[in-house]
């Protein structure tokens, strides 16, 4: 009986999505290179970032996308460094609406023992991918080998399609005559896979139905050759999706792969408007501008209300029809200038059935609880080799304390981090590495100290401080006892704490090396992944080769788990630390005249070592005018003016240094030629960004999300204006800071930064991003694009090219441009 009713079910539901296929539009091939009916969209290796799963046949339904990199795979529930194949362009056959890509294995980018620590396979095989309309909402996907597989191979390799967890929790799935749910906690349910355990699969048959309860996610899948398998590849992978996998048969070349895929679509579905407005507000003498987002397909624009909330209720102040902008990405845009209401109070925005978060009016809006909880919460948090506290809670206890081991030589890190041939200090591969062990952030959610952001964080707070007069005590830092006391004052600036502990790392380093690190760094894929507290990376003591593996002594282990060094001959980077030190230097000097010593000692021995060779000349630039402000030497000013041909070439990457020490140069002609070219790149800029997009910053989506670019283009903008306030405006840096706050593409119009605004990012990219959670002033990555048109930013941990926080201007970048807005409209 029981299985009389699952099959009742399934059938009532395959004649529901045959009627809705009847009833909708045919695929169809679009001019951006993707299959497109109402209410779904089907692209094909628009994007090709696997790792991040962002590739081959994706499933975009009602303007989320549900499913995506579909393509062959070597591994049932692969990972970040699982092997992915190589290919050459997509090709489209307009008359059948037919998109075809040919790939192959292995992908020698991808198979270098040093980087990724999963081997690819010995043989070498060809397919080509395939994807056509199958009539209303359904469509084929169609795999051909070149011959067929080795007989060891043969269950092993298959196509994969993932669905994203986030849009399916709690939701159901019908596979033939089984029915489960997809549940919010990976089972335990475990199979052997070659070497590891993975998920055996939930549930196999011949056809699939996703979410049947749910009209905006269901879906079918059905296959002519191999069984489906339905798997949770979390089990495995703690940032894995749901996996739809068919094998490829043992004979099998030509259609090895045959799938019919039908996505529902709810008949006459539009995307419904999107008010996007700073999550926290606006200073009452500040240009106020709200976008709605609409669908493309929208031929009139509606009223919109404006409210002020008071204590009987809201109030109307203003209506009106909002500004047509114009298309950006797949949608229509609108603005509605509110500029003209500065009373201060509470306000929320109403259009088309929808209505905005509150938000507030008020000439203290970025003054309170705005750029507080980065100083507070996220910079404490990240900091390095200490114990941080917060009242009842531990962030994280003591850690690293056992850095660093001289990283080996000829070694390529599988994040990026390179030795040469030889570690360019007195160190040995191998050997411990004093004074390592203390200051420093940890950088994004990984745990490792890039050098320049250490000193891009030492820098943007020393320029606060200059800028803004920024001092504030909320924190009690002890390096002594290396402890972090959050909420607890210790009577000295948090601020000048915190340059500080990021010089601790800095001068530490040079010291023991004779030179810059260029990071610090966990040896293997496991410390890498870990998931949890920092002080669980290591045991905090020295490898001790000596010992015997798991003896250890009072300050010694046999366990080789500490962090590597690596170094690096990067003169670049030697100006641009440089200039973090000597910037340092000024603002330390009355605090702790040693440290600001020591930091412009080294600065300048640093810019003596690199300015003669071939650098960027922003970076020099950079470290010029840094050293001008702190000795105000005529040589230094006369080396900068002599740059000037260059520095008019490359405006756009230098003016921002030559901003802040513009009023100290006397040479006529200089300042001149300078503002000539200031003036130039303004009115380029003003020309470019008005056709870009309605943000009022230039903005060209990526994978990443921009959010941190755009936040450094309005520092950037501040210190032009501030240089040249008759030919550079304040709007851009104002815009900046509103896009990070919320009005910025996509549905979701939350503010980048966990905490502030009324609605914001709290599940983020962080260290404690396997809970969920989030780290209070920790800035994400924000709206990223899914290629070619999707802003995307999801609710999901595990993004990191979406939500996950960095060091070295994610945080502090967007602490100076409330401070610098603040200023703008309140004087101080």
């Amino acid at each position: 009986m029981k299985k009389l009713k699952i099959s009742t079910y399934a059938v009532a539901i395959m004649l529901m999505l045959h009627l809705n296929s009847d009833a909708q539009e045919n695929l169809t091939l679009t001019e951006n290179g993707y299959l497109h009916a109402p209410g779904l969209d089907v692209t094909f290796f628009s994007d090709f970032y696997p790792d991040g799963h962002q590739s081959g046949v994706t499933i975009i339904m009602h303007g989320s996308r549900i499913a995506a990199n579909g393509d062959i795979r070597l591994e049932p529930s692969p990972g970040q460094w699982s092997p992915t194949p190589t290919g050459g362009e997509v090709s489209a056959d307009p008359s059948s609406a037919t998109l075809q890509k040919r790939l192959s294995f292995p992908n020698p980018e991808r198979n270098r023992v040093s980087f990724n620590p999963i081997i690819y396979p010995d043989f070498e095989f060809s397919y080509t991918i395939r994807i056509q309309p199958a009539g209303g909402n359904s469509f084929s996907v169609i795999v051909d080998l070149d011959e067929p597989l080795p007989e060891e191979w043969v269950g092993k390799v298959g196509f994969n399609l993932e669905l994203f967890p986030g849009e399916l929790f709690g939701k159901s799935w019908i596979m033939d005559d089984q029915t489960g749910y997809f549940q919010v906690q990976s089972p335990g349910q475990l199979v052997m896979f070659d070497t590891s355990y993975i998920s055996a699969p939930l549930a196999t048959g011949k056809e699939l139905v996703i979410s049947p309860e749910d009209p905006k996610t269901m879906m079918t899948i059905e296959t002519n050759n191999q069984p489906l398998e339905l798997r949770d590849g979390r089990t495995n992978h703690n940032n894995g999706w749901f996996i739809v996998r068919t094998t490829i048969p043992g004979d099998a070349a030509k259609n090895a792969i045959e799938l019919t895929i039908t996505p529902n679509v709810i008949p006459g579905w539009k995307y419904e408007p999107v008010i996007q407005v700073s999550q926290i507000g606006y200073h009452p003498d500040q240009s106020k501008v709200a976008i709605i987002e609409m669908d493309d397909i929208e031929t009139k624009t509606m009223e919109y209300q404006i409210f002020r909330s008071g204590k009987n209720g809201r109030e109307m102040v203003q209506s009106g029809t909002p500004g047509t902008w114009g298309n950006f990405l797949r949608y229509k845009y609108a603005t509605i200038d509110f500029s003209e209401i500065n009373q201060p109070g509470i306000y929320t925005i109403s259009y088309a059935g929808k209505t905005s978060h509150p938000f507030r009016i008020d000439k203290n809006i970025y003054n309170e609880n705005t750029w507080q909880p980065t100083l507070e919460y996220y910079l404490p948090v990240q900091m390095c080799h200490m114990r941080v506290n917060e009242k009842y809670r531990v962030w994280h206890d003591l850690c690293h304390l056992d850095d660093a081991l001289m990283a080996p030589t000829d070694h390529l890190h599988f994040d990026g981090y390179k030795q040469g041939t030889e570690t360019y200090t007195d160190h040995e591969p191998g050997d411990p590495v004093p004074g390592l062990n203390k200051g420093g952030w940890h950088d994004a959610g990984d745990y490792d100290l890039r050098v320049e952001s250490q000193a891009g964080t030492v820098r943007m707070l020393a320029w606060m401080i200059e800028e803004f007069g920024l001092e504030w005590d909320a924190t009690m830092i002890d390096q002594d006892q290396k402890l972090v006391e959050i909420h607890e004052p210790d009577g000295v600036s948090d601020v000048i704490q915190q340059i500080e502990h990021g010089l601790l790392t800095i001068l530490g380093g040079y010291k023991s090396l004779g030179r810059l690190y260029r990071g610090i760094i966990c040896q293997d894929l496991r410390q890498y992944v870990m998931l949890g507290d920092a002080s669980a990376m290591t045991d905090n003591l020295v490898f001790d080769p000596s010992l015997t593996a798991g003896k250890r002594t009072g300050n010694s282990s046999g366990i080789n788990d500490d962090r590597w060094v690596f170094t690096e001959d990067n003169p670049d980077r030697e100006l641009q630390v440089a200039a973090a030190l000597t910037a340092a230097s000024r603002v330390l000097k009355d605090h702790n005249p040693e440290m600001s010593s020591d930091a412009q000692e080294v600065a300048l021995a640093l810019y003596q070592m690199a300015k003669d060779r071939r650098v960027r000349s922003s970076s020099k630039v950079l470290a010029l005018c840094e050293l001008i402000l702190t000795t105000e030497d005529a040589e230094l000013i006369s080396e900068l003016t002599g740059m000037e041909e260059t520095i008019t070439e490359n405006i756009r990457s230098c003016g921002t240094s030559l901003g802040r020490v513009i009023h100290m140069i006397d040479n006529r002609t200089f300042k001149q030629n300078i503002e000539s070219a200031v003036a130039a790149y303004q009115e380029k800029l003003e020309k470019d960004q008005a056709e870009d997009s309605p943000y009022g910053v230039p903005y060209r989506p990526n994978i990443w999300g921009a959010g941190w670019n755009i936040q450094r283009f309005g520092v950037d903008q501040y210190f032009f204006h501030k240089g040249w306030p008759e030919v550079s405006s304040t709007l851009y840096f104002e815009n900046a800071l509103n896009f990070v706050l919320g009005v910025h593409p996509g549905i979701n119009n939350a503010s980048f930064v966990s905490g502030v605004g009324s609605k914001s990012i709290t599940t983020a990219y962080g260290v404690n991003r396997a809970d969920w959670s989030f780290i209070p002033g920790g800035v994400a990555s924000g709206t990223a694009l899914i290629r070619p048109d999707l802003p995307e930013m999801k609710e999901w941990p595990f993004f990191w090219q979406q939500t996950e926080y960095v060091m070295g201007g994610g945080g502090t970048n967007f602490m100076f441009l409330v401070l610098a807005v603040h200023q703008l409209y309140n004087g101080s």
